[in-house]
């Protein structure tokens, strides 16, 4: 059985490229269902793109390589997409744009581009086996139990990383990219919570509040979240794809807050209370009460000196924690790293050394922040793939 062009992975960028890349589009995946991961994010919503998506949003081994498919199909692209099939979508925070309905709709919306392109998709399918023949590629397929041998100009992959591998994620595209001489970065689980020994913040899990966590690399003012293992929250995910084995993360507990300054004009007026009574009406109670014994929060305010208050204040603004890890691939949004950008075009996903093989989405060494970034470059990447194979 031949096709044009057979795309491997129906998540959000093989769906796009289906709907994109010419006639004779066969789409395979070993799921049940298509777009998986769509359903499920956003809290059911689908946080689809971001308002401020550019190159600067992604980290790669080369920071450039992005720029090329973001720039050719933005964020307005793909609203303009959403509107006309009447999805309605709000923006939450950060320039993060929701379905208002269900993610449902924009998995309902890629299917009917795709029938549109009158693409085929063959469901609860496996590829076994890849070789490259004289014209393309062969492929060896299982659909229903039963062998399938197919035949395609075009290859494409787009089976993501390693990230929730209990929804079927595997280094699939990896193994095919090394097969093909394509080389693949260190891959790791980003957009993933820290752990930490002992569950040392267990007392505080479900306490959530403004922060910024920073590290070296990078800096994130976003909502921190104490778990029974550790930490999450938007700044933690953020913060863990720069983040590696050994190295600490500082927290800052009172990003928008001049602490100093109130605690002096509080020591005035109210010297008679307690460090914590007074911290507690700025921070969550049970943080306070978790920190009371180290920082000393039971001493009363008018005890402290200037050199104290200004030493809680760095306390409170600069706490220093090492994680003992992350949750892993088991809950990380997406995977860092993957197949080398340096083995394709930036502007239509082609491998340099295997004419008709192409990769997209996250299996590419592209990484978007937490916020609807790493949608934006399925929808772009694919966009770029689909668009030069349907030109020939």
């Amino acid at each position: 059985m031949f096709y044009e062009t057979i795309i491997i992975g129906a998540g959000a960028a093989g769906l796009m490229c289906a709907a994109n890349a010419g006639p004779n589009v066969l789409l395979i995946d070993h799921a049940k269902a298509p777009g998986e991961k769509i359903r499920i994010s956003g809290g059911g919503r689908c946080n689809f793109t971001n308002l401020y998506a550019s190159a600067d949003n992604f980290l790669s081994e080369n920071p450039h390589f992005a720029k090329s498919a973001l720039a050719r199909y933005t964020q307005w692209d793909f609203i303009e997409l959403i509107d006309s099939h009447d999805i309605a979508w709000h923006e939450k925070t950060l320039g993060q744009l929701f379905c208002d309905g269900s993610a449902k709709q924009i998995v309902a919306m890629l299917l009917a581009e795709m029938d549109r392109a009158g693409a085929d998709l063959w469901l609860q399918s496996s590829v076994t086996d890849i070789r490259q023949s004289e014209n393309g590629f062969t492929l060896t397929a299982s659909r229903d139990g039963q062998p399938q041998s197919l035949n395609c100009r075009n290859l494409v992959l787009a089976t993501g990383g390693k990230s929730i591998p209990k929804m079927g994620a595997t280094g699939f595209a990896y193994d095919i990219a090394r097969q093909f001489g394509l080389p693949v970065t260190e891959t790791r689980p980003a957009l993933v919570p820290f752990t930490f020994p002992n569950d040392q913040f267990k007392p505080l899990a479900g306490v959530s509040l403004p922060s910024r966590l920073s590290n070296q690399r990078a800096s994130f003012d976003e909502a921190l979240l104490f778990t029974h293992r550790g930490l999450s929250g938007p700044a933690v995910l953020q913060l863990s794809s720069y983040w590696r084995e050994g190295e600490p993360v500082t927290v800052n507990l009172i990003p928008e807050i001049d602490l100093f300054d109130i605690l002096k004009t509080q020591r005035q007026t109210q010297g008679r209370r307690a460090l914590k009574t007074e911290l507690a009406q700025l921070l969550p109670t049970r943080l306070v009460e978790y920190l009371a014994q180290p920082l000393h929060l039971a001493d009363r305010l008018a005890d402290q000196s200037d050199e104290k208050l200004q030493t809680l204040t760095n306390q409170l603004s600069a706490w220093q924690l090492t994680p003992s890890g992350t949750e892993g691939y088991r809950t990380a949004e997406v995977t860092l790293g993957g197949i080398d950008t340096a083995a394709l075009s930036s502007t239509t996903m082609q491998s340099h050394t295997t004419p008709g093989l192409y990769v997209i989405g996250e299996a590419v060494d592209v990484t978007g922040w937490l916020g609807g970034y790493n949608f934006q470059w399925a929808w772009s990447s694919a966009q770029a793939a689909g668009t030069a194979i349907a030109l020939g």
